[in-house]
């Protein structure tokens, strides 16, 4: 990475330390720097351009987007918590075809990294979206959305069952070019995550995003009812990140060869750090960018002095550092 990044303010002495090569991969979708925006935070990236360059990111994962236009759900939409927030948004958006037209032909002309993010109500419209992108130029991953708990119905989380979190992914990965690396995204509420995970591989995706929101609500005390006008919502931030954290230490474990994607509560380059060091290749930062909505190259460049710091020269050298030792117990998931 370039040390231009790093010509002012707390960054400068990272000058003073060994270069870090902090490219990556993501199946076989390279990139030169590890971090990514999260889904639903960012829509397309425009927002964020016009405080940072967001081609020195690793890549741009777009608001998930759907067969159809939505309008999403009841308002009000989010509601603040300790160390975190609640959104219930509810996968609003301008429907694949404008998508196509407006925000994924901008990125394009931007020179950004592409990585789509999709969500269906069914298997068949998971498979036309994917058929749609395709023949698009420019897209350098999908995104498969399985996980969103701002539906009406919890039944449409796909991601809460291995069978149809598989019939979704195979869909998919029918109907994609096979040279585009297919993401499936989890849900942290499930039993057992690497049971989701291994069931989706199986179905061939070439990488995991881990994790989604965990489902939460609200209660008003003034009204005495949930403060969310769909009752329930995402919860994100700082408080998820142990159990993103969690996650993805359990899948690397149990599937070491599998790249991941890591993402919640990512506020700093030290939070990131605890996710490579779990298991992810690269991270996405999302919830933060509400109030610093230059977080994403930050917390990059604050990965690259973290590891320098601890004289990593490569962060694939990182990936997984945290299981090197042979006495680290396996973690189990215990239900009481």
């Amino acid at each position: 990475m370039s040390r231009a990044l790093f010509s002012s303010g707390p960054m400068d002495h990272l000058a003073m330390l060994p270069a870090v090569d902090m490219s990556t991969s993501i199946g076989v979708f390279q990139t030169p720097a590890p971090v990514f925006t999260a889904s639903g935070c960012a829509a397309a990236g425009k927002e964020l351009d016009q405080f940072f360059d967001i081609t020195q990111l690793g890549g741009i994962v777009t608001k998930s987007v759907m067969l159809a236009p939505r309008s999403g759900r009841a308002t009000p939409r989010m509601a603040e918590t300790p160390s975190g927030m609640l959104n219930s948004i509810g996968l609003q958006g301008p429907g694949i075809d404008s998508f196509i037209e407006h925000d994924l032909a901008w990125l394009r002309q931007r020179g950004a990294r592409i990585v789509v993010s999709i969500a269906g109500s069914s298997v068949d419209e998971y498979s036309k979206l994917a058929a749609k992108l395709r023949s698009v130029e420019g897209v350098s991953a999908i995104e498969v959305n399985i996980s969103c708990p701002n539906v009406e119905e919890r039944g449409q989380v796909f991601a809460c069952d291995p069978v149809a979190a598989s019939n979704v992914i195979q869909a998919v990965r029918r109907n994609s070019d096979l040279k585009t690396p297919i993401i499936a995204k989890l849900s942290p509420d499930v039993t057992n995550i690497v049971t989701i995970a291994s069931a989706v591989e199986r179905a061939g995706a070439d990488a995991l995003a881990v994790i989604n929101t965990t489902l939460g609500m609200v209660i008003d005390l003034d009204t005495m009812r949930p403060a969310l006008g769909g009752i329930t919502g995402g919860l994100s931030g700082p408080a998820i990140r142990p159990i993103a954290v969690r996650c993805v230490w359990q899948i690397h474990q149990a599937l070491p060869n599998l790249p991941i994607l890591g993402m919640g509560g990512i506020r700093n380059g030290q939070d990131a750090l605890q996710f490579i060091l779990a298991g992810a290749s690269a991270v996405s930062v999302g919830t933060v960018t509400f109030h610093d909505p230059s977080a994403p190259l930050r917390v990059q460049q604050e990965l690259e002095l973290a590891l320098a710091e601890r004289g990593f020269t490569a962060l694939r050298d990182a990936i997984g550092y945290g299981h090197r030792s042979p006495d680290l117990p396996e973690i189990h998931e215990e239900l009481e």
